[in-house]
């Protein structure tokens, strides 16, 4: 089942969960650290533009009134993959440790990647986020598309800024059930933009009956390194 980017018919209203537990994955530099920021209603993780990545470890924060939406909302920040100083083994690594840290699993993985070209980096690194977490996460994610604000200076709608994108961008959206979203890096006091992610992470966690993504920590743990080595083999 597919979903639109247009907030859906609330008959999840009654089954919200609790608790919403949020994994930031992306490349390095595309804003992963501002956006748990804009999430969170407040600055709890360093940001800062520049090709090696602020984020080296995991970082998870919670928080019970973020929004004032009377849930408790709980983010965990990976590193960027492709950094200039630390090796895409080592990141992938240390992105694992997000399933353990999000127990008993992330409801949603948010993609994230900046508005702009989808570069060949860009693609290998969803690749190896797949490598990682394989295709059933695909139905626990949501593309987050940062700096926003730039689709005003290309007066197009996300839709049509999609419309117009890499076909290969469109495909790994419609891998994930062509669910979307865009945050306005400029404008982080818009609450709505956060309340809307919620609203779409409710709709695709009721598509989902409930549950969030788990996966055997014991075959993660056993598999890992037979992935990497099969991935990073191919470069």
């Amino acid at each position: 089942m597919h979903l639109s980017a247009s907030t859906p018919d609330p008959p999840y209203e009654r089954k919200k969960a609790e608790d919403v537990r949020v994994v930031l994955l992306g490349k390095t530099g595309v804003g992963k650290s501002a956006t748990a920021n804009i999430i969170m209603g407040k600055k709890v993780y360093r940001e800062l533009l520049r090709a090696q990545s602020v984020t080296t470890q995991c970082q998870k924060e919670s928080s019970d009134d973020t929004y004032k939406v009377k849930r408790r909302i709980t983010v965990i920040d990976t590193p960027g993959l492709f950094d200039t100083k630390i090796s895409n083994e080592e990141i992938s690594k240390e992105i694992i440790k997000c399933i353990t840290m999000a127990a008993p699993g992330p409801h949603v993985f948010l993609l994230v990647i900046a508005l702009g070209r989808f570069t060949k980096e860009e693609q290998d690194a969803v690749k190896t986020i797949q490598e990682l977490f394989g295709e059933e996460s695909r139905k626990y994610t949501i593309v987050l598309f940062t700096r926003g604000d730039d689709l005003q200076e290309m007066k197009m709608s996300i839709e049509e800024f999609i419309k117009d994108s890499d076909p290969s961008l469109q495909n790994i959206i419609h891998q994930c059930g062509n669910r979307h979203h865009v945050f306005n890096n400029r404008n982080i006091e818009d609450r709505s933009q956060v309340t809307d992610l919620l609203e779409k992470i409710d709709a695709m966690v009721f598509v989902n009956g409930g549950s969030c993504y788990t996966n055997e920590i014991t075959e993660i743990q056993s598999s890992i390194l037979d992935r990497l080595y099969l991935f990073f083999c191919c470069f």
